[in-house]
């Protein structure tokens, strides 16, 4: 029925405050529809938008930690099933922050990707952020659902200017290109006839350490041969005689079979160690010519791993980097006539995306003013009070273009339009945009409604109105509620309000309060019923805030909750539904 909001997953159930600022205590549980804070000047109604932000990872300050305690603590639960998400931050005098989501510590950061999309807060930055251009077009393209539109414009524009600065590069002055060709076809050159090898230079460095001690080697190498080939004496006869006997004893007893095969073994193992004895020593290097050869392409292996590479690796893959841009210079002009064919090519792409998404735009432009100014008629605003221009602004001389209806136009990823939101809030004058001319007033109406119609393409649950009010006075009060009473069909919306209009059309209604307990300042949030709220809108209209209202306060106070139901009664009856 259209009395009731449409509860949305995520939406707020129910936020607690420990030791926040004058908050000593306090836990308020929300309703799905318009849930409005009231209460006197300095009460700390904003206190709970800043405690809910905390919740959503805002920025921690340590001043807002109650005077006299540890820490401040921000609790929220959000529906979700199977379970209720709870985010909770902590806040330590001495600046320390925790955050947890569901009982799992989790930094700043991730408690707002949790809970962020969860919450939005509109407060007055976000109504002058409706004065911008480019913010007015944003939502121009949320309203029309030109995300794909969007997305193909930016990838056309990306595309073409990878392409242009690729073309930027290969605009080489001649005696430049000459030079590089000249110098990497050296450098090609120089690598390639020294026709290196990986690892080659360590082993000529061992090979010349052991062209240093040659003498000491080869007088050790046949030292070790004579130990082990010596006549009479050399360990290889040694074994050999052992072996002989081995063999002899083994026809006698098997058990000493597996001994002559081990000595076997070790006779031709001690052959094998004295011709590599032979071949290591003779393998020295002592020619001096060798040696010296050896020493020139060492140092030929050096010089071009200072200029080109730590290691042979190194010094190769330069040489074949050098030959492939060698090859691509060669071939500069081909690849330039390519990449200026190709940027023609992406330039109609550029222009077909602006194109496709600026007529899409003008047809939306049109459906945005009918739906704004409608909403804005029942704000208080005259008939056709609201439009949304287009233009396009003409490229500089030296500037890129694409050319559209016979025009050069500038563009960039967000297409060629400039939007602009108008007003003509005074029957007979112009449109005029809405940065020049709105009041605060106007600007909390225009906002309350483009966030009304685009309430079916926000996703997001909870919507808290801070300061929305800024600027109206008493006769915009009733159409204000009415808004944000509708909005709350969609959305749940949490308002914190100065005005009695806006709170007669909650759908729960609290009250924030200062009190003095224990000799401390505290404050209090109340969650009103029915005499209770009549009361408080009566203090609202007029009434002394230390005292009873009077007789006339709270009559007008009943007869402004009279009036919002009559409205939603008759709003109910014309969409033919039950009235709540």
């Amino acid at each position: 029925m259209i009395d009731s909001p449409h509860p949305r997953a995520g939406r707020l159930l129910e936020l607690a405050v420990t030791d926040l600022a004058l908050i000593d205590r306090l836990r308020l549980t929300l309703e799905p529809g318009l849930n409005v804070i009231t209460g006197e000047t300095g009460a700390g109604k904003s206190l709970l938008i800043d405690a809910l932000g905390l919740a959503a990872g805002a920025r921690a300050d340590t001043s807002l930690v109650r005077h006299g305690a540890d820490a401040a603590r921000v609790e929220a639960l959000f529906d979700r099933l199977p379970e209720p998400l709870i985010a909770v931050r902590e806040v330590s005098a001495t600046g320390r922050s925790v955050a947890r989501l569901d009982d799992e510590t989790v930094t700043a950061a991730r408690l707002a990707e949790a809970v962020g999309p969860l919450v939005e807060v509109h407060g007055q930055h976000d109504q002058q952020r409706l004065l911008d251009p480019a913010w007015q077009r944003d939502l121009l393209d949320a309203f029309g659902g030109h995300a794909s539109l969007r997305a193909a414009m930016a990838a056309a524009v990306d595309a073409w200017r990878a392409n242009r600065m690729a073309l930027t590069e290969l605009a080489i002055e001649p005696r430049e290109l000459a030079r590089r060709l000249d110098l990497l076809g050296h450098e090609a050159e120089e690598i390639a006839a020294a026709r290196l090898r990986p690892g080659e230079a360590g082993e000529i460095r061992a090979r010349l350490e052991a062209a240093q001690h040659a003498g000491a080697i080869a007088r050790g190498a046949e030292a070790a041969r004579d130990a082990l080939l010596a006549d009479g004496s050399g360990a290889r006869e040694t074994v050999a005689l052992a072996l002989r006997e081995a063999r002899a004893i083994a026809r006698l007893d098997p058990r000493f079979e597996p001994l002559v095969g081990r000595l076997a073994g070790l006779d031709a193992e001690l052959d094998d160690v004295a011709a590599e004895l032979r071949d290591l020593a003779s393998d020295v290097d002592h020619d001096p010519a060798e040696l010296a050869r050896l020493e020139e392409r060492l140092s030929v292996i050096f010089g071009l791993e200072r200029r080109y590479g730590d290691d042979e690796a190194a010094v190769i893959a330069h040489g074949e980097a050098a030959l492939a841009e060698v090859e691509r210079l060669r071939n500069l002009d081909v690849e330039r006539a390519r990449r200026a064919e190709a940027d023609a090519r992406l330039l109609r792409e550029v222009a077909a995306a602006a194109g496709t998404l600026s007529a899409a735009r003008s047809v939306t432009a049109a459906l945005m003013g009918l739906a704004v100014g409608a909403i804005l008629a029942d704000l208080g605003f005259p008939p056709d009070v609201f439009d949304v221009a287009l233009g396009r602004r003409p490229a500089g001389p030296r500037e890129p273009a694409v050319e559209l209806d016979g025009d050069a136009v500038a563009f960039d990823v967000s297409g060629v339009d400039q939007v602009v939101f108008r007003i003509a809030p005074n029957p007979g004058e112009p449109a005029r945009p809405l940065a020049r001319i709105a009041s605060g007033g106007e600007l909390s109406r225009v906002a309350l409604a483009i966030k009304e119609v685009l309430a079916e393409a926000d996703q997001t649950p909870t919507l808290v109105f801070d300061e929305i009010d800024t600027g109206i006075g008493g006769r915009g009060a009733d159409p204000l509620g009415r808004g944000l009473w509708q909005l709350a069909r969609r959305h749940q919306v949490l308002c914190v309000t100065h005005l009695p209009g806006i709170a007669a059309h909650a759908d729960a209604h609290f009250r924030i309060a200062k009190r003095e307990r224990d000799g401390r300042t505290v404050t209090e949030v109340v969650r009103l019923d029915s005499q209770e709220r009549v009361v408080e809108l009566a203090h609202m209209l007029g009434g002394a805030a230390g005292g009873a209202p009077g007789s006339g306060a709270l009559a007008s106070a009943r007869e402004l909750l009279d009036g919002a139901q009559a409205w939603r009664t008759a709003l109910a009856r014309a969409a033919g539904t039950p009235v709540g």
